[in-house]
């Protein structure tokens, strides 16, 4: 599911879109999650709970501490899948 960058980001924005009803052409990644995207912190548990559901790895809270761009969520993905 996760083989490469571009599947993630795939993968990453029919999630975005499907949960947090943001549109499509939005979702980028330079896009900034709070101030493009409107995700909070609240919904940032949500998206973990769900890339948790997909992966079947555990995501540590910590790991998504410092993203603030769609490119920061693809790259803790990466780190994950890859352990």
């Amino acid at each position: 599911m996760f083989e490469n960058r571009e599947a993630i980001f795939t993968q990453l924005k029919d999630i975005l879109v499907e949960m947090f009803e943001v549109e499509p052409e939005d979702v980028r990644e330079d896009a900034h999650l709070s101030d493009d995207l409107d995700i909070d912190s609240i919904d940032a548990v949500d998206l973990i709970v769900r890339l948790k559901e997909l992966t079947g790895k555990k995501i540590a809270p910590e790991e998504f501490k410092n993203v603030r761009t769609v490119g920061d969520v693809m790259s803790a993905i990466e780190k994950v899948v890859a352990e």
